[in-house]
């Protein structure tokens, strides 16, 4: 029954995963929209900054600010 269920699951994720990706439209990134006005591209630089750096530098901030203002711990000692 448990082989059956499992089945079952991979059958809808697939059906749906192949829906999905059916309806979709293709991006047509060769044709530009009215009004589209692209910018410069981001060097190796500036997209490891973007996407790497400062999403680990607000976990951190973030994180140290939690650490900073429990009072769980006060209450302890």
């Amino acid at each position: 029954m448990d082989k059956k269920n499992a089945l079952r699951a991979g059958a809808v994720a697939a059906g749906t995963t192949l829906m999905m990706m059916l309806m979709s439209s293709p991006a047509l990134a060769l044709t530009r929209d009215d009004g589209d006005d692209p910018g410069s591209g981001l060097s190796v630089v500036e997209t490891l900054g973007l996407f790497v750096v400062a999403p680990v530098a607000l976990f951190l901030v973030i994180a140290g600010l939690v650490m900073v203002t429990d009072k769980s711990r006060k209450q302890q000692g």
